[in-house]
Order: structure tokens, then C-alpha cells, then sequence
């Protein structure tokens, strides 16, 4: 089909990037994420005609973090964007002359890695984005599974414990409260207000406090071998291989493909979440046990993946 355009919308910038068929991205534009949703439409079409500039353009995809609808065309509703029925496909084709399709935003990364990146290879993958919450997507028989209503693969808000956590979403026990970014820092924090002389690397590299504990010192903590930051790393790992135990006997993959920011970690996080996953599976000692393997496209896969499906034929059938 040619070349299309993959539109990455993030908490502080959108980027657009411009994407040949095997993947490959050509030429990228940026522009900071407005605070209001029409705003947001503006900012797509000036990152969208800063990407094109030279190029012949068949498509854009878009990549958006909340429920997409089936014909990806409408955000049903945003988490973190005032977006309610949001017909982002129509506002954002009056503004580029293009076609346009939206898609999840975890859709779309975990797109990019089956056909681009750890998933190529594989017919039936999971994947998972650790990041600050926890998202996904269905490859099944090669095919993006999204569900009857486009909403499927909101793996983050699986409810793992009856009346647990208070989540964003306004649940309780969601999954994402227990292994995503958040979670890590949370556990990190308790571990060193109760134990501060097992926590004297991470706490030297924040304020000194429990309190001053970020996302980078616990990576940078583990890596020196910090208890707290260590342990940390376990618990969110136990969680998400759990999770996994679970999706396995709904799905039968044979990979899970793990991304997001927490990925990057590599065998600190990947290592001890294969081992709960293995210890968590039903029968696991019994049934060939799917891989566990790291994203290889980093922050790029959502762009990749968003630009691939623009490609995609309309899968309403």
C-alpha cells in the first residue's frame, strides 16, 4: 500500500512518524501534548504535516490509550483525556485529507512487536506493557483480536484481588495495581519506611527519604544490589507472572511478549517474572509452557504498530 504515518499520543508529547511496510521509520515530528481534547486534534494534524513533508502518504494510524470502538474510528471513553465518544477518526481526516484509523494504544504497540520486532515468528502471542499501568493486546491466528465491541485486552483492569486496591479506573484489585510502574514505587517506599538500614542505596539516590523514592533510583538501586529495590522488583514480578498463569489458560499462547518502560530492565524483571509465571501455571509441570521474551521495539512499537494497521483492511466482517 505505501507509506503510512503512526501517530504515538503521550502524556507530554504526540509524535508522528512516517512508516514503510517493513517497519522502517523514514522521518518523525513532535509536538507538545495540549490540555484539552480539541487541542489534541490540532496537535495531531501539525504533527501528522510535519511528518509527511516529502512524503506520498496513503493512511495514518493513531494510537490512543482508552477504549477505541470495533470500526476504529471512535474513543469511547479516556482515561486520561477528556475523550467521551470522541469521534477522533472524523475530526482528524477533516484536518489531513487522509484516511485515518484509531486503534488502542496497546493495540498498537503490541501490533508493532508481532510483526516487527520479538513476536515475528510466532502465530498466537500475548502481549504485555508494563509501564506506568498495564496494557495489552490478542495476536491470535495472526490476527489482532479486539472483541465485539473493540475494548478487548484491557489486561490491566483484570480485578486479581477482591476489594483491593482503589484504581483510577474505579475499580478495586485491579492488576495494574499490583504490577505496573506505580506498584513498583509503592512497594519500594513501604519496604524502606520499614526497613531503612536494608534500603541505604536507594534512599542515597533520592532525598533520603521514603518519600523521595522515583521509578530510576529503584532500577539503579537493584542494580548495586539494594535489598529493598531488589525485593521490589520480585514482588511486582510475582504479580505479573501470576497474571500471566492466568491469560495462559485463557489464551494458549506460545510467547508472552513483555514491553513497556519496566522491560528495558531486561533479566531483573523478565527473569524472576518467568519464574512465578512457571510456579502460578496449572499443570505447568505437565504442558509446554509458552515463552517469556522481551519487546525489542522499545517506544517505537506503538508508532510502528499504529502506522502497520493503518494497513490493515476494516476488520468488521
Amino acid at each position: 500500500m505505501g507509506l503510512t504515518i503512526g501517530v504515538d499520543i503521550g502524556g507530554t508529547k504526540i509524535a508522528a512518524g512516517v512508516v514503510d511496510e517493513e517497519g522502517n521509520i523514514l522521518s518523525t515530528h513532535q509536538v507538545p501534548t495540549p490540555g484539552t481534547p480539541e487541542g489534541i486534534v490540532d496537535a495531531i494534524a501539525a504533527a501528522v504535516e510535519g511528518a509527511r513533508a516529502g512524503h506520498e502518504i496513503v493512511g495514518v494510524g493513531i494510537g490512543a490509550a482508552g477504549y477505541v470502538n470495533r470500526q476504529r474510528s471512535t474513543v469511547y471513553f479516556a482515561p486520561n483525556i477528556d475523550w467521551r465518544q470522541e469521534p477522533l477518526k472524523d475530526k482528524v481526516e477533516a484536518r489531513v485529507g487522509l484516511p485515518v484509523v484509531v486503534e488502542n494504544d496497546a493495540n498498537a504497540a503490541a501490533w508493532g512487536e508481532y510483526k516487527f520486532g520479538a513476536g515475528k515468528g510466532h502465530r498466537n502471542v500475548i502481549c504485555i506493557t508494563l509501564g506506568t499501568g498495564l496494557g495489552g493486546g490478542i495476536i491470535i491466528g495472526n490476527k489482532l483480536r479486539r472483541g465485539h465491541f473493540g475494548v478487548a485486552a484491557e489486561f490491566g483492569h483484570i480485578r486479581m484481588v477482591p476489594d483491593g486496591l482503589l484504581c483510577g479506573c474505579g475499580s478495586q484489585g485491579c492488576w495494574e495495581q499490583y504490577a505496573s510502574g506505580r506498584a513498583l514505587v509503592r512497594y519500594a517506599k513501604q519496604r524502606a519506611n520499614a526497613t531503612p538500614e536494608a534500603a541505604d542505596v536507594l534512599l542515597s539516590l533520592g532525598d533520603g527519604t521514603p518519600d523521595g523514592i522515583e521509578g530510576k533510583h529503584i532500577s539503579m538501586a537493584a542494580r548495586q544490589g539494594d535489598p529493598v529495590a531488589v525485593d521490589s522488583y520480585r514482588e511486582l514480578a510475582r504479580w505479573a507472572g501470576a497474571g500471566l498463569a492466568d491469560l495462559a489458560s485463557l489464551f494458549d499462547p506460545s510467547a508472552f511478549i513483555v514491553g513497556g518502560g519496566l522491560s528495558d530492565e531486561g533479566e531483573l524483571v523478565l527473569d524472576p517474572i518467568r519464574k512465578s509465571y512457571k510456579r502460578w501455571l496449572v499443570g505447568g509441570n505437565w504442558r509446554p509452557v509458552a515463552d517469556v521474551i522481551a519487546a525489542q521495539l522499545g517506544n517505537k512499537a506503538g508508532m510502528v504498530g499504529a502506522a502497520d494497521l493503518a494497513r490493515e483492511p476494516d476488520p468488521i466482517m
